[in-house]
C-alpha cells in the first residue's frame, strides 16, 4: 500500500472508532461527568473543606488534575479494549489483518480512536471542574503533553487487554484489579509526601504517579516528581506498550482463529 492508501485505511478505523463511541455518548461520554461530578462535591467540598490546604492549594484545586487524568486514562483505555475485543469477537479483526494494511496503521486506528475519547472526556470533565473551582494552566505546552502521552499509553494498554481476552469478562479484569488501584495509589487524592519514605519510594514503581504529578505540574506548577523523569517514564511505559502491542500484531498470536 502507498502512503495514501494507508491514510485512507487509518482514516477508515478512526472514524469507525469516533463513531462507534459518538453513537452510544450516553454510555461512553456522560458517565464520566456524573462520575467526576460527584468526585468534586464528595472530596472537594465536602471531605476537601475539613483537610484544608494541600501542596500549597485548596483540596479541591489539589485533586482536580488527577480527577481529569483519571478520567482521561479509563475511558483511553476501556474505548480500545472493548473495540477491540469486540472486532476480534466477531473476527473482522481478522480481515484486517489479511488485508493489505500495514499493522502499525491497524495499531494507530485504534489507539488514536481512543486518544480522541480520552481528549473529548478531559475537556468535558475540566468544564465540569469549573463549576467547583478556578483553573489556571500553569504551563499549557505540559498539560497538551501529558494529556497526549498517557491517553496514548492506556489505549496501547487497552489494546494488549483485549488481545488476551477471551471473553466479554477478561476485560474487566485488569480496569478492576489492577487499572483501579493503581489510579487510587497514584497521588490523586494526596500528595506523596504524606506517604512513610518505604512507601513512598513503592509508589515510584506505579506508572499513574508520573502521570497525576506533570499533569497537576501542567495545572499548578506543584509536583512529586522531577518532570523530566515523570516524562522519561512515561515515554518508557509508551514505547514498551507500543512495541509489545506491534509484536502481538504482527505474531497474529490470540487474533487468527
Amino acid at each position: 500500500m502507498n502512503a495514501t492508501e494507508q491514510f485512507n485505511a487509518f482514516m477508515t478505523i478512526l472514524r469507525k472508532e469516533i463513531k462507534r463511541y459518538l453513537r452510544i455518548w450516553t454510555q461512553t461520554l456522560l458517565p464520566s461527568a456524573i462520575t467526576m461530578s460527584l468526585y468534586f462535591v464528595i472530596f472537594g467540598t465536602l471531605i476537601g473543606s475539613r483537610i484544608g490546604e494541600m501542596g500549597g492549594f485548596s483540596y479541591m484545586q489539589f485533586v482536580v488534575p488527577g480527577l481529569i487524568m483519571m478520567a482521561i486514562v479509563t475511558n483511553s483505555y476501556s474505548n480500545v479494549v472493548s473495540s477491540f475485543f469486540g472486532s476480534k469477537f466477531n473476527h473482522s479483526v481478522e480481515e484486517l489483518l489479511v488485508s493489505p494494511t500495514p499493522n502499525y496503521v491497524i495499531l494507530m486506528g485504534y489507539v488514536v480512536g481512543g486518544v480522541t475519547r480520552g481528549l473529548l472526556v478531559a475537556v468535558v470533565v475540566t468544564l465540569v471542574s469549573l463549576f467547583f473551582t478556578d483553573m489556571q494552566i500553569h504551563s499549557y505546552l505540559v498539560v497538551v503533553s501529558v494529556v497526549l502521552m498517557t491517553s496514548t499509553l492506556f489505549a496501547l494498554a487497552g489494546f494488549i487487554n483485549a488481545v488476551y481476552a477471551n471473553s466479554f469478562d477478561d476485560i474487566s479484569i485488569i480496569p478492576t484489579f489492577v487499572l483501579t488501584p493503581l489510579i487510587y495509589l497514584g497521588g490523586v487524592f494526596y500528595s506523596m509526601d504524606l506517604l512513610p519514605d518505604f512507601w513512598a519510594a513503592v509508589s515510584r514503581l506505579n506508572p499513574l504517579v508520573y502521570v497525576v504529578n506533570a499533569f497537576r505540574y501542567g495545572v499548578l506548577g506543584v509536583s512529586d516528581v522531577s518532570l523530566s523523569v515523570a516524562f522519561g517514564m512515561i515515554a518508557l511505559f509508551t514505547v514498551a506498550a507500543f512495541g509489545y502491542s506491534m509484536h502481538l500484531l504482527n505474531s497474529g498470536k490470540r487474533l487468527r482463529q
